[in-house]
């Protein structure tokens, strides 16, 4: 009964982890970024069509970066783990996860696999909110014991 207590409660599935704190300050900065240089493209009366078009194409070539940049999520469901990163996105299957991993120092959550490899989670990272990082790693690791082949004695 006190190995149970030590185990994080599993959460309901389908449930997604992702950076929220850190997507909303990329968003909200973006959002800013492309309305102010948009409105000084629109203000500036000695700009060309083509110049004020050029500046808006700036903007939003700059706002699509940090759209890309706050993507990363782990969508972990029944039948395994989808793993968005920045430009890719993998399915796993429970089986295929054998640890989850966040160790101190760790820029996220790093998954080994099946296959010998390992794979980079982006959608948990601790540099903005480390206790929630922590929370969502451990959820995904207790998670992955349930449901895979992971299960190892600690």
């Amino acid at each position: 009964m006190a190995e149970s207590a030590a185990q994080p409660a599993l959460p309901a599935l389908p449930v997604t982890f992702r950076p929220t704190r850190t997507r909303v300050v990329l968003l909200s900065v973006g959002l800013a970024m492309f309305t102010t240089i948009t409105a000084i493209a629109l203000m500036l009366e000695k700009l060309s069509v083509g110049e004020r078009i050029s500046f808006v194409f700036t903007a939003a070539l700059l706002t699509s970066v940090l759209v890309l940049l706050s993507r990363p999520k782990v969508v972990a469901d029944e039948t395994g783990v989808t793993v968005v990163n920045l430009t890719t996105t993998r399915r796993l299957e429970w089986a295929q996860i054998l640890r989850v991993n966040l160790r101190p120092g760790d820029p996220w959550v790093f998954l080994d696999l099946s296959d010998g490899t390992s794979l980079p989670a982006l959608g948990i990272q601790p540099g903005v909110a480390k206790q929630q990082a922590i929370g969502d790693a451990r959820a995904l690791r207790a998670l992955a014991e349930a449901r895979g082949t992971g299960r190892h004695d600690h």
